[in-house]
């Protein structure tokens, strides 16, 4: 694996990948605005998948769950300008910023803003400064999130929404929750966060919902969508893993034939 991150500050950074793919499953802690210099990016969440390629800008928002895998294409490596929108920062900013009533509701939706020119020209200032020997001065990166906040807020009316939740996960319907997000293969103690839950009260609860582990019931539910993509999408093993939850797939394989009875290429 070749993956090289470069950091202008801790909020900025040049990430670059040139094997054939990058996998992971995460939920940010903060918003990330990501401009996409080369390659193809597929970013799956519960209800929607998105695929941008280069040119593309887009807006992450923090505390959502999503599966983002990352290719190299046209002989170009998988390359991107990340900007992270922390907390703090946007408090600084919004601060002096008097806004109208807010809306109610915390969307997951991705952001897309194509190749914006301003978004872009922003963007795109920041990597001269990846060839600087020594620190990179915090008032000047101060300034491009300011800028990249004051952007955002021009071409998108209803961003202050999304970048004015500071509010941490509070407690939801588990159930709700789970059957909606079971795809991502997250730590137990990472869908307690996300549920309002310590580990103990996810593992408490959960038990009392589905009547079993939370392992078991998961491998379950991914071996059964796995098995709608590959009998009635007719999609390949190979590519199928990956989006369900599994690691690898020797060990799908083997989890699948252990339910079904047969491999998962015997379905194709």
């Amino acid at each position: 694996m070749d993956f090289q991150i470069q950091y202008i500050t801790p909020d900025i950074k040049l990430s670059t990948y040139d094997d054939k793919l990058f996998k992971t499953e995460t939920v940010f802690e903060f918003h990330m605005l990501v401009w996409f210099i080369s390659g193809e990016t597929k970013i799956i969440q519960a209800d929607k998948t998105y695929l941008f390629k280069a040119g593309d800008i887009f807006l992450i928002p923090r505390n959502h769950l999503a599966t983002i895998i990352n290719y190299p294409k046209d002989g170009l490596p998988h390359k991107a300008v990340v900007m992270h929108l922390t907390t703090e920062r946007l408090k600084q900013f919004y601060a002096s910023i008097e806004l109208g009533p807010k809306t109610i509701g915390r969307s997951s939706e991705i952001h897309s803003f194509q190749s914006h020119p301003l978004l872009k020209s922003c963007l795109a200032s920041l990597i001269p400064y990846f060839e600087m020997e020594g620190p990179f001065p915090e008032n000047i990166a101060s300034l491009k999130i300011t800028e990249a906040i004051s952007i955002l807020r021009e071409i998108d009316k209803g961003i202050d929404t999304i970048l004015t939740d500071f509010e941490e996960p509070g407690k939801i319907d588990l159930a709700g929750f789970m059957e909606k997000n079971y795809m991502f293969n997250m730590s137990l103690e990472r869908f307690g966060y996300l549920t309002g839950r310590s580990l103990s009260t996810f593992n408490r609860d959960f038990r009392k919902v589905f009547q079993t582990t939370p392992q078991r019931w998961l491998t379950q539910k991914r071996l059964e969508l796995a098995y709608y993509h590959l009998k009635e999408k007719r999609k390949r093993p190979s590519d199928v893993f990956l989006e369900v939850g599994f690691e690898d797939l020797s060990h799908f394989s083997y989890a699948f034939k252990r339910q079904y009875g047969h491999t998962p290429s015997a379905l194709i």
